[in-house]
């Protein structure tokens, strides 16, 4: 399968997209938000759906399906919608919107499909609502990109790393975020750093520029 071919300048989404992006619930930064529709882009030329593990509201996944769209491809996205360990009660991620006023529990599930029905983006969009592993188990198919953004403990970052990177088609993508070498990001991103040099050293991939926590990795070998 052709690697697709970097643009000099790097797609943008358009007003629409980027309004909608910035109007919904989640944590992705614009800046990072932009490099991820770029590669999204970029990896949708290959004619292959676009997945992510880890939606909590949507926000990412607005920019993935603004990409689907482009490219005449379907945005995927994995999550069970209960909220990973930083979103509970207690921490410092919490919102209380996304609480099941009956269960007591989270449910960002609500709020994701509010979010992309009032970005005119749901015909684009497939949720698999379940635990990434599970998923992932049952998943045969090459993918153009896997974007990881799930749980941060080593546990869930490592699952969902050895469930869908071995998708990631020739000359696709692999994209993780939160990304943060520093020990002292121990609970916020020294999982997914130990992801991403776990990929780097396997030797499947090759790293494309970052983008601050953002990193972007091109399948160019077998080995994971």
């Amino acid at each position: 399968m052709p690697t697709p071919t970097p643009t000099p300048n790097p797609p943008a989404p358009g007003p629409e997209i980027l309004a909608a992006f910035e109007a919904a619930k989640g944590f992705m930064p614009v800046g990072e938000g932009l490099a991820l529709y770029a590669a999204a882009v970029e990896a949708g030329r290959l004619g292959l759906p676009l997945l992510e593990v880890g939606t909590y509201c949507g926000r990412s996944t607005i920019l993935l399906a603004g990409a689907a769209r482009e490219a005449g491809v379907t945005a995927l996205t994995v999550d069970h919608h209960r909220g990973s360990e930083e979103q509970q009660p207690g921490w410092e991620y919490h919102d209380p919107e996304t609480v099941d006023p009956e269960l007591g529990v989270m449910d960002t599930l609500p709020t994701f499909r509010r979010t992309l029905h009032r970005a005119g983006l749901e015909d684009h969009v497939v949720a698999l609502v379940g635990r990434s592993p599970k998923v992932a188990a049952l998943w045969n198919s090459p993918l153009a990109l896997v974007f990881i953004d799930g749980g941060h403990t080593d546990k869930h970052a490592t699952a969902d790393y050895e469930g869908w990177a071995p998708h990631v088609a020739e000359g696709g993508l692999l994209v993780i975020h939160d990304v943060f070498p520093d020990p002292v990001d121990e609970f916020t991103g020294q999982a997914p750093y130990r992801v991403y040099l776990r990929a780097l050293a396997s030797g499947a991939f090759t790293e494309l520029p970052a983008t601050d926590s953002l990193r972007v990795l091109r399948r160019t070998g077998d080995g994971i």
